[in-house]
């Protein structure tokens, strides 16, 4: 009993209040069930958990007793996301920054009149406030599919008789049966076991089934995922039988600790909501600043105040960027829409610009980079390592195969497509399809071969063997635990003869398995005997006694085909790709290594737990391989890069990666074999599970943010231009260069007009080389400050050079500010077109490859044309007619002023393009 005393534990509730034998001090062990000491169930014997929970293995619980431990436990619920009233929910939608600007803008057209106007900036706010709230239930989703697990019956003893009761009345101490292709309805402490194998990939991340054995008392820091005396809730049982007593219910299993981190993951902030609240500071201060300056200069000038009031008017509405919420919604929407012609669906909007500044990929290994299903990958019969085409073509070898299909408890399915398929086991599965895969016909094989008795898996006998039948003789074929069959192998089959089995065979087919064990293969061992037939039952010890050795196979669930390309891909657009998972520390340095990520230093779990978070910051800078992780884990591993400035997407399919899929900057979960928990906490849904639509996704928020960058740079450029041309000519005593009608109209054409044509503008030929955008680093950067003043006063130069030109040739100031609004107009054409991208010169990029933005200039065009010669539009615009010599002065200015960027730009790609080429 001394483990028991360890435990510091007094029973609780009524009856429980005496002290449990000699007991050092009066703790509640309601402890152990509140979370604080449920690391010890594993480390006892299972007589001792039945006595701590006073139950009976033969009896179960009273049903009073059951009722009573439910009033004091609680159903066995997860619990649910805590409700958010839904005027709360518009509050916080509606305080956004942005939301706020344009509110305020819908107001004052409002005010003046502009009905149509206003109605529309506040249809667009509620169309944006539905899409965010829409989002917002994210969470609760999330925790309801995780309520799933648990809404099933359980087989239980109460009273002493079989029951079936619904899994939400069990409370701890209740005895339940397991059967195959049953989920777990609570954490159990095991009684008894037969054969018992558990799929717990949902939760750990290991690829096979666990074998569990009831009879193991286990070290305190034995990890989750080799606690194999316990079961999980909602994990499966694969094979077997078993029965054993309920330790933990609801919030309190694994599964519902999983829970609390969901409910606990802080979802960061997007660097666009970032910037745009950073941008949306400055820049209504100076766009109001500045036409408030501009109006008083006006004023100075002895203007009438009426014409000065509505031209500041006119410019605030035109210089504060209130069509910015519409103009990002408009690119983000479309990039996500592209990428889910990509099979990459965005559950939040704002995913797709996130993730293309993702930094750190946080990629589970099961099923995300592998396949999540056992193949074999090597075979070493007769004393050699066989190809797949030497073991088809050796006797020796056919017989590896016969053995892996008849001592086998797979079955043949047939799928949709009318193609076989296999079902059971993984590691059964695996011979099945390999078989097939190099030739072979498994129905006929198992038809060639009557079964005559059969020695399954279990705790004890770790293989499989099975007796069977052809013609007139009688074989005994087993597969299992190398160092088991090799126990019962008095021979073994070495360089094409049967000889017996001396010492120096036995070390090195155990130093071949220990290599390919340390490579993180699982290995098993093939042996078979022929003897006479006989019509007597015959014992397992019969059966297997004097068995010949065949050779060893080695299995692994192998990386997906395109996981290697894609980490590559991933690495040289600078984001650094880690594994974290709940396997073998080797098995994850195989495939890390497989697939091209970093395996030289490997972290377990156990080195987490006792690292504080400053500690774990240092070190998650040098590893890339984490294994036998725990939810937990993964949860500290992602806040630690976080914490560090990176942004980092993480990737998983199952409930144990439900945390760390919310807490990252973008959560991708696998859409063909993820569970709910996964798809509801993520952000990203791989439609076809295939890691390699992740580098896609990369590429696309690349483009989409770079577009993005590229229209506001031109939308903040076109606005620059409108103010330091009114600027200039205020200061310089001249009249204004537009009218207040003028300016509204250019305000329409330099807005959503050409700001939109750039969400339709495909990527640069190097959009994924340069490294993602680190999070400390500003949306109003140098190259975006430098784009924007540069291009908006290239233009404001050549508005105000034709505008000069027009009244130094005599023009009246009506007829001048025509010359200037056509200059604009064409002008902020030519800005577009050389602003489309940051890097690739015009001609290189392909002058005509945006058809969206031509359509816009050719309707731009169009307008001014219609502007100029139409007489009622002509009045209506303040506009008179331009004679021939004058369309030459607006063009020439128009084009050759802003012209100067694109030469800079030419003489940049020569170079780098020279330097790569010799490099």
């Amino acid at each position: 009993m001394k483990q028991l005393f360890r435990f510091d534990i007094i029973k609780a509730g009524r009856g429980m209040q005496q002290m449990l034998h000699n007991f050092r001090e009066e703790n509640d062990w309601m402890q152990v069930q509140a979370g604080q000491r449920s690391d010890l169930w594993h480390n006892v014997s299972a007589d001792q958990v039945v006595h701590v929970m006073e139950t009976n293995v033969q009896n179960g619980l009273s049903a009073l007793e059951a009722e009573k431990r439910t009033q004091l436990y609680g159903p066995n619920r997860l619990p649910t996301a805590p409700g958010k009233p839904w005027w709360q929910e518009i509050v916080e939608e509606v305080t956004e920054p942005m939301i706020l600007l344009l509110l305020a803008v819908g107001v004052v057209y409002g005010f003046l009149g502009e009905l149509r106007d206003a109605i529309a900036i506040f249809v667009i706010i509620i169309a944006v406030l539905a899409i965010e709230m829409g989002n917002e239930s994210r969470a609760k989703r999330a925790i309801k599919s995780l309520a799933k697990l648990s809404t099933m019956d359980a087989p239980v003893i109460r009273d002493g008789a079989y029951r079936e009761i619904a899994a939400s009345e069990l409370v701890p101490g209740d005895v339940v049966f397991l059967r195959p292709g049953q989920r777990i309805p609570a954490d159990l402490r095991l009684l008894e076991t037969i054969h018992l194998r558990i799929d717990e990939s949902s939760l750990t991340g290991e690829s096979v089934p666990v074998s569990k054995e009831a009879n193991l008392i286990l070290g305190e820091e034995t990890e989750l995922a080799d606690r194999r005396n316990l079961a999980f809730s909602g994990t499966l049982v694969t094979r077997g039988k078993g029965k054993g007593v309920v330790v933990h219910t609801g919030r309190e299993t694994e599964i519902g600790k999983i829970v609390g981190l969901v409910k606990e993951a802080r979802e960061p902030r997007t660097p666009l909501q970032l910037h745009m609240r950073e941008l949306t500071r400055w820049m209504v201060w100076i766009a109001l600043g500045f036409s408030v300056l501009i109006a008083f200069l006006g004023w100075l000038r002895g203007m009438d105040w009426r014409e000065t009031i509505l031209t500041g008017l006119s410019l605030a509405f035109a210089t504060i960027p209130e069509e910015l919420p519409i103009l990002i919604t408009m690119v983000i929407g479309l990039g996500a829409y592209r990428l889910s012609k990509q099979n990459a669906i965005l559950r939040r909007l704002r995913t797709a610009e996130t993730v293309g500044n993702v930094t750190v990929i946080a990629t589970d290994k099961t099923g995300t980079l592998t396949e999540n299903r056992m193949q074999v990958e090597k075979w070493f019969i007769n004393g050699q390592w066989l190809t797949d085409q030497e073991q088809q073509q050796s006797a020796w070898g056919e017989l590896a195969v016969r053995i892996g299909v008849l001592a086998n408890d797979g079955y043949v399915t047939e799928k949709p497509d009318g193609k076989k398929g296999f079902e059971g086991d993984p590691t059964d599965t695996a011979f099945l399809y390999k078989a097939e895969e190099i030739g072979y016909d498994v129905t006929a094989i198992r038809k060639e071969f009557q079964i005559l008795e059969e020695y399954p898996l279990d705790d004890l006998n770790k293989r499989v063997s099975v007796l069977v039948r052809r013609g007139d003789s009688q074989f005994t074929l087993s597969k299992g635990a190398p160092e088991q069959l090799l126990s019962l192998a008095e021979h073994v089959v070495w360089s094409g003869q049967i000889v017996p089995m001396a010492q120096a065979f036995r070390t090195e087919i155990e130093q071949q398995a220990n290599i390919l064990a340390s490579k993180g293969y699982r290995v098993l061992g093939l042996a078979f005997k022929e003897q006479p037939v006989s019509f007597s039952e015959m014992t397992r010890h019969e059966a297997e006694s004097d068995l010949v050795f065949l050779g060893l196979v080695a299995l692994l669930d192998p990386p997906r085909l395109d996981a290697e390309d894609a980490v590559r891909d991933l690495q040289q657009a600078g984001v650094r790709v880690v594994m974290i998972t709940g396997d073998h520390p080797e098995t994850a340095r195989t495939i890390a290594s497989k697939v091209g990520i970093d395996s030289e230093k490997t972290m377990v779990g156990r080195e987490i737990e006792r690292m504080t978070d400053e500690d774990l910051r240092q070190r998650v800078q040098e590893i890339s391989v984490f294994a036998r992780t725990t939810p937990e884990h993964k949860l500290r591993i992602v806040r630690a890069f976080q914490e560090q400035g990176e942004m980092v997407a993480v990737t998983g399919d199952g409930v144990n990666d439900g945390p760390a899929l919310k807490e990252a900057a973008v959560g991708i979960a696998m859409g063909k074999t993820g569970t709910d928990v996964a798809k509801e906490s993520a952000d990203m849904v791989l439609a076809d599970d295939r890691f390699s639509t992740i580098t896609v996704a990369v590429r696309e928020g690349r483009k989409l943010f770079e577009n993005l960058f590229k229209a506001v740079r031109y939308y903040l450029a076109a606005k620059v231009a409108l103010i330091s041309s009114t600027f200039f000519a205020g200061v310089a005593g001249l009249a204004m260069p537009f009218s207040p009608i003028q300016i509204i109209v250019l305000e329409l054409f330099m807005d959503l007009g050409a700001s939109t044509s750039f969400t339709a503008e495909r990527s640069e030929e190097d959009v994924i080389k340069p490294s993602p955008r680190r999070t400390d680093q500003p949306f109003m950067d140098r190259t975006m400050l430098t784009g924007i003043f540069s291009g908006g006063l290239s233009l404001g130069v050549a508005v105000i050079v034709a505008y000069v030109w027009s009244l130094q040739a005599g023009a009246d100031v009506r007829h001048a500010q025509t010359v200037a609004f056509a200059t604009w107009m064409i002008g902020h054409l030519i800005l577009a077109l050389l602003m489309r991208s940051l890097r690739e010169p015009l001609i290189h990029l392909g002058i005509f490859t945006n058809k969206t933005m031509w359509v816009w200039i050719v309707s731009a065009i169009g307008f001014l044309m219609l502007a100029v010669w139409v007489p009622s539009l002509r009045e209506l615009l303040h506009l008179t007619p331009i004679h021939p010599q004058e369309w030459i002065v607006v063009i020439t200015s128009a084009v050759l002023a802003p012209l100067w960027m694109e030469v800079g730009k030419w003489i940049r790609w020569q170079s780098e393009v020279g330097y790569s080429e010799k490099g």
